[in-house]
């Protein structure tokens, strides 16, 4: 019985110390959407719905990508729309490397699920202030992708530029 509790004083204090250190101060935004275990199909799209409250911020733009290690392909390719909050709409297309020319699978990883972040747009200013809405929809060729465990998304200000 002592193992046990030993065990799980253990996990809640590395899963504390991990949630604190992940804490970043330049984070505005920082959120994932669980893609279905049956795979992602071309019709569903992660939603993120992003409040900016300064129009003279330079923000980092980023897209988390966690993927299984049997996701088939080295590439992940991602269709992005940025809504304003005034109803302008920007469509992009932004490509996910995921793994190297060898196929080894690229960023962090733990057990068979990896994690990249790919850097979408950086020292960008929003042209207004209020509710940002990002859809993503995966931009494969396949109808069902198997092996995306999660879409993210990551908004944070960037460094002032130095002149």
């Amino acid at each position: 019985m002592g193992k046990i509790r030993n065990s799980s004083l253990i996990i809640t204090l590395v899963v504390g110390l991990i949630t604190f250190a992940s804490c970043d101060q330049k984070a505005v935004f920082d959120e994932y959407v669980t893609i279905p275990a049956g795979g992602w199909n071309l019709d569903s799209m992660a939603v993120f719905k992003v409040d900016i409250e300064s129009a003279a911020q330079q923000y980092n733009v980023i897209v988390n990508v966690r993927n299984r290690s049997n996701y088939p392909n080295s590439n992940l390719w991602l269709f992005i729309d940025v809504i304003s909050p005034s109803g302008q709409v920007v469509q992009d297309k932004l490509e996910c490397r995921l793994a190297d020319d060898a196929g080894r699978w690229l960023g962090a990883g733990w057990g068979d699920l990896f994690h990249v972040q790919v850097p979408y747009q950086t020292n960008v200013k929003f042209a207004e202030t209020g509710q940002y809405t990002f859809r993503i929809v995966q931009g494969m060729r396949d109808i069902d992708i198997k092996g995306i465990h999660n879409i993210g998304l990551r908004i944070e200000e960037a460094e002032a530029a130095k002149e």
